[in-house]
């Protein structure tokens, strides 16, 4: 693969969530981007997908991968995939790894993007996790990604793909900003871990996401259910 061609690739992993979407939206900036949505069995896996696709639409971006993991979904113990666990309103969840977090989801999508990603060529492959204002989770910390690139480094054919992680040392209102400066999509996404028609406004995900809108000084403009909308 000729160098030029190599550096001029990007594959971009898009849950359809904020965070990914300004990461979409730096891929569309400085590569030529393709994006990757895995879906796991998530409650909301129908409405992550299709703000996957409307993601991708508005963006520009025509290379999409869509795939399904159905062992995240069987293995279960987390919230997210096994509905026997309800989901937790942002208020009850303490200081431990809270029980959406499942179990070492990054390295399944991080799999397949570096697989596409060697495949098309392309030298990133760019996630969104964010360390700061998370649901912290343990596969979303700097230390992770420096391990993985490791493995990466030396599991696959030039060791040249490098996993990028832009937006891990931002606060959420920064990464609100930045996205506003790129003119993400924020209309498009969706984040709420328990409904697809209109957000709850208060699993985890969504109020760290109506705070990260707020301390940024803009509205969000999605929608949320009307007893939630004016906390």
């Amino acid at each position: 693969m000729p160098e030029m061609s190599f550096s001029s690739r990007a594959v971009v992993l898009l849950s359809g969530g904020m965070d990914s979407c300004v990461c979409a939206a730096l891929a569309v900036r400085d590569f030529n981007a393709a994006a990757v949505h895995v879906s796991y069995g998530q409650r909301t896996e129908d409405r992550e997908r299709r703000a996957f696709n409307s993601i991708c639409d508005r963006l520009g971006i025509r290379d999409r991968l869509i795939v399904r993991n159905d062992a995240l979904r069987a293995i279960g113990g987390s919230a997210l995939t096994d509905p026997t666990i309800p989901v937790p309103e942002s208020q009850a969840i303490g200081h431990d790894i809270p029980v959406t977090y499942v179990p070492f989801r990054n390295a399944h999508f991080l799999s397949v993007a570096v697989s596409w990603a060697e495949v098309l060529g392309a030298g990133k492959v760019y996630i969104g996790a964010v360390e700061q204002d998370s649901s912290g989770y343990p596969d979303c910390r700097p230390e992770y990604y420096r391990a993985f690139n490791e493995v990466v480094k030396t599991g696959t054919k030039d060791g040249r793909i490098q996993i990028v992680t832009p937006l891990i040392g931002m606060r959420k209102f920064e990464i609100v900003r930045l996205g506003l400066e790129l003119g993400a999509p924020f209309d498009l996404t969706w984040s709420c871990y328990t409904k697809e028609d209109r957000a709850c406004g208060v699993c985890d995900s969504c109020v760290l996401r109506l705070r990260a809108f707020r301390e940024a000084g803009t509205a969000d403009p999605i929608s949320y259910e009307e007893a939630i909308s004016k906390l």
